[in-house]
């Protein structure tokens, strides 16, 4: 039986075009500046985001982390959504690492935050029992939302809210083109209103590993002297870099496709009793399951049929789409699914 593996966009394998990529890249001593094909991807990875610089990392955590040690200090505060990835999903780095207390906020199921909620966990320097807010962390698409987009407009009045009360601004763009593809814009229009961000291209990009974290010309060297602390220096890194350059030039329109897959699963998926299914805006299906059957019960079901899902939470399951599932696969997905859970509701 082949399996059909929605667990992530994280399982995608690299294109023949990547790998050929990989194969002839150009390579030099990154650490020493010395990677031709490693800088190139940084510069357009800059240029795409509208960026003065950037470095690449080997994931999006290690992105994250070394933006907010680039950004803050030891006893200062950063502001973020309740449902953040780096809040949730990335260890706790931010406060083991980098000595930063996480402030949190509620996120709507939208991903936002209200802006009035920014503005009132900002913490001043006047009180010497508060620690300094100093960065406020965005994050777009929002991964635990469902795969949530945050449009300019809102990306802007939020920048514009922490500028005022003297932070940066960190965008966590994991799945940042799912959320230019899906609003219709450019990368650099969402990158407009915040001080540095991120973006992963093993993700729904589909290279084997790697990101890239984009600021100021200040911001990333200091994020790179960052990088080098947390272990990020990878020397002859080329042979990955090239993949990224193929897919940020190659893999961005498909994204497409993986959006109208989900939409697909979703509908299909609500004709199944018992199932409270979140109408997705990228590549991100949520799944509520019914009282009497837990979420990894549901995965054990699904499974048991060759679908591979994870779980979110005591009654919520995630589905991913991505370029290493087609239509019809989905359309399969969906009558395995009603087959193995008909009768959950």
């Amino acid at each position: 039986m082949q399996i059909i593996d929605l667990r992530s966009d994280t399982i995608t394998h690299p294109t023949q075009e990547m790998r050929d990529a990989m194969y002839r890249a150009e390579v030099g001593d990154d650490v020493f500046g010395e990677d031709p094909t490693v800088n190139r991807l940084e510069a357009l990875a800059a240029e795409i985001t509208g960026k003065e610089a950037a470095v690449f990392t080997p994931s999006g955590t290690m992105s994250n982390l070394i933006a907010v040690l680039s950004h803050t200090r030891h006893g200062d505060e950063i502001i973020l959504g309740d449902r953040a990835h780096i809040f949730l999903n990335e260890a706790g780095g931010a406060a083991a690492i980098g000595g930063v207390s996480l402030r949190t906020v509620p996120n709507n199921s939208d991903g936002t935050i209200d802006i009035d909620r920014i503005e009132a966990a900002v913490r001043g320097i006047g009180n010497l029992h508060w620690p300094p807010s100093k960065l406020l962390c965005l994050e777009n698409t929002h991964n635990y939302c469902g795969g949530a987009v945050l449009d300019v407009e809102y990306t802007t009045e939020a920048g514009e809210a922490a500028h005022r009360h003297g932070l940066a601004v960190h965008l966590d763009g994991a799945r940042l083109f799912n959320a230019a593809v899906a609003l219709g814009v450019a990368p650099v229009e969402i990158c407009e209103p915040v001080d540095s961000v991120n973006f992963c291209l093993s993700k729904g990009l589909s290279a084997p590993i790697g990101s890239v974290l984009c600021g100021s010309a200040e911001f990333i060297a200091r994020a790179r002297k960052f990088r080098k602390m947390v272990g990020g220096g990878m020397r002859q890194a080329g042979v990955i870099a090239a993949a990224g350059i193929v897919c940020l030039e190659h893999c961005v329109d498909r994204l497409e496709d993986d959006h109208t897959n989900a939409k697909t699963l979703a509908e299909g998926l609500t004709k199944i009793p018992g199932l409270n299914v979140e109408k997705p805006e990228t590549n991100i299906v949520m799944i509520g399951t019914p009282e009497n059957l837990p979420a990894a019960d549901f995965i054990k079901k699904a499974a048991a049929v060759g679908v591979k899902m994870i779980s979110v939470g005591p009654q919520r399951v995630r589905a991913v789409t991505h370029r290493m599932v087609n239509a019809a696969d989905i359309v399969e997905a969906v009558k395995r699914l009603e087959k193995a859970l008909g009768h959950t509701g």
